[in-house]
């Protein structure tokens, strides 16, 4: 560890221990950002520098936390993924619930408290008011109490509430002044309250858990500890609803997606099925006989067989081992007779005897999956067993028959996979915690520009009383702002031009490109990113033939340069292609030029639609 980064974990220690916040499970490249950030604006030159600036400026640590814990949050943000909570989730759990019930929700970092009241919502719709009182608790927590000071008092201006149906608006909140707050008699029924996802207990019980765009800010292993946190709190078959940016491809042993595109999981219960006791009345199996016949074929595809296999007679005694089990658990020929439980393999690697029992009670096929067995050469594999009971024609028991299947390789690619797994979600995460850096950050700006427009007002007011003193400048100044309303004039309607485009590039059904003379791309709709998976600020300013996709641009080039070369006339190909999910396609391409204001060939439009 360089010099730098010792000094960086230092400043998390002390934060850690000076005012409990621990930070030393958040990804360290968001927190560098944030805590540049936050260095940029005191007067530190390094780490070590700051630390010492906070020692000596207490006031300092809410800022620094200001800036660390985004808080970005709305109501019924992403409406989508809301609909189908409802529709999906909520009614059916009501409906699942016996009359009288409680419901238990939690909404985990919930910043200023809009989820919560969302939650509640939603609930008072299906419930009605009263029982919605009586009913349901909704335990909304955080770990800045900043934020939780202002959840607490429930008034939010008109910009924060922009997400709320009207209907729901009116019902559900009261103008004070020029912000609205959440009706009082709904507030009771959410408790506000402090906790840390990384060392706090979880809240238990619940049937519904809400944590949007939060787990995206921790490393892996933190998640881990948080989901095994979540997975204790939430009752059996309780939901967990999480951010577009969370996937948890790598913890499918703790929760399993009901909705993957909505990021809505259900609890995976870890309990397991207990083994059915021996009957008392089991009958005693026959005896073996004596191969004979079509016996002696039989018994030599099975010392032949490519897995493993091991068969045991009913009344515990070893009557066949294949050539498989011999190289793999040295077991032999010679061991047929002998009692199964003299052997190694009746224990190692795992305890068999209740596997075979169970077998022959159930008479059914038992499972045993992903065994470690270390062979004596030191090499380890993995294996899945198979207890097959053998029954007769009279449903008498004759024994078992023990399939050891070699998943080792299976195994290893399930390790490979999950590690991909776990590489994309933090790439995912890491892009989706820059997007709500720059959510902030145009918050802020959109503050400072307020700032500004209130100076420009006092100083208009000031230019005001110079008038009399210098009329010139006072004329001046007059024709200067008739320029300024002239460029705001022209301004708003580029502005509104590049929308309308920008609209009607969005709702064409089909896939547009436009490009220039050079063949580059100047314009790439939504549509087309759809169709073929590339995104608009990765196709923008590209060659059109360097576009990896799976249309073969190579074959619309030549209606491309018909269009360039002044021809008019409407150019179309129909086109064998592959989707962005890989899948082919058949894509009609029309090309048409894209004319300049002398009436020339300034770019080529094509329109690319899928049948």
């Amino acid at each position: 560890m360089d010099e730098v980064d010792s000094n960086f974990e230092a400043l998390l220690t002390y934060l850690k221990e000076a005012r409990g916040f621990d930070f030393t499970g958040y990804k360290r490249s968001s927190l560098v950002r944030r805590v540049n950030r936050r260095m940029s604006v005191v007067p530190a030159t390094g780490y070590a520098d700051y630390l010492d600036y906070l020692q000596v400026h207490p006031d300092e640590f809410t800022a620094l936390f200001n800036t660390i814990l985004i808080n970005v949050t709305g109501f019924f943000r992403d409406p989508e993924a809301w609909e189908h909570l409802r529709t999906d989730v909520l009614i059916p759990l009501v409906a699942a619930k016996p009359p009288a019930t409680p419901i238990r929700i939690w909404s985990a970092g919930c910043a200023s408290g809009q989820e919560a009241c969302t939650l509640a919502m939603l609930l008072a719709e299906i419930l009605g008011p009263e029982e919605f009182r009586a009913r349901v608790k909704i335990y909304a927590t955080d770990v800045d109490e900043e934020q939780l000071t202002e959840a607490r008092h429930a008034g939010y201006s008109l910009r924060d509430v922009t997400g709320v149906p009207p209907a729901l608006l009116e019902r559900y909140f009261e103008p004070a002044g020029n912000r609205y707050v959440f009706r009082k008699d709904m507030r009771r029924s959410i408790i506000y309250g402090r906790n840390d996802l990384v060392q706090d207990a979880p809240i238990s019980r619940v049937d519904l858990l809400t944590c949007r765009n939060t787990l995206m800010y921790f490393n892996a292993e933190t998640q881990a500890r948080i989901l095994g946190r979540f997975h204790f709190a939430l009752s059996d078959g309780g939901t967990l609803f999480l951010g577009k940016a969370e996937m948890l491809l790598s913890h499918s042993s703790l929760f399993r997606p009901t909705d993957l595109k909505r990021r809505i999981f259900q609890k995976v219960s870890r309990g397991l099925s207990p083994i059915a006791a021996p009957r008392a009345d089991q009958p005693p199996a026959p005896r073996p006989a004596e191969l004979t016949g079509l016996d002696r074929v039989r018994n030599a595809a099975l010392l032949a067989g490519p897995a493993a296999q091991v068969v045991v007679t009913a009344d515990g005694l070893v009557a066949l081992v294949n050539r498989q089990a011999e190289t793999l658990f040295g077991v032999s020929a010679r061991d047929a007779g002998r009692p199964f439980r003299d052997l190694d393999l009746s224990y190692r690697p795992v305890e068999l005897r209740k596997y075979i029992e169970q077998a022959q009670v159930e008479q059914r096929v038992v499972h045993v999956t992903d065994v470690e067995y270390t062979r004596g050469s030191g090499g380890t594999v993995h294996l899945d067993i198979q207890v097959n009971p053998l029954i007769d024609v009279d449903a008498g028991v004759l024994g078992v028959g023990l399939i050891f299947h070699d998943v080792t390789a299976a195994k290893q690619l399930r390790v490979e996979l999950e590690h991909a797994n776990r590489e994309l979600e933090a790439a995912y995460e890491e892009l989706q915690s820059t997007n709500e850096e720059l959510e902030t950050t145009n918050e802020e700006l959109q503050s400072t520009v307020e700032e500004l427009e209130t100076t420009n007002e006092e100083l208009q007011s000031t230019n005001e009383e110079l008038e009399t003193m210098n009329e010139e400048l006072q004329s001046t100044n007059d024709e200067l702002q008739g320029i300024n309303e002239q460029l705001q004039h022209s301004t708003a309607e580029l502005d509104g031009a590049n929308g309308f485009l920008d609209a009607i590039l969005a709702g064409l059904r089909a896939g547009i490109a436009v490009v220039d003379r050079d063949l580059r791309v100047r314009v790439w709709n939504r549509q087309a990113e759809e169709l073929w998976g590339l995104r608009a600020s990765e196709a923008v300013d590209q060659h059109l033939l360097n576009l990896d996709i799976g249309l073969p641009v190579d074959r619309v080039r030549p209606l491309v340069k018909q269009s360039l070369a002044g021809d008019t006339e409407t150019k179309a190909v129909e086109l064998e292609a592959v989707n962005r999910r890989g899948r082919p396609i058949t894509v009609r391409v029309a090309c048409s030029p894209l004319l300049d204001r002398t009436g020339g060939p300034d770019g080529a439009i094509i329109v690319m639609e899928a049948d």
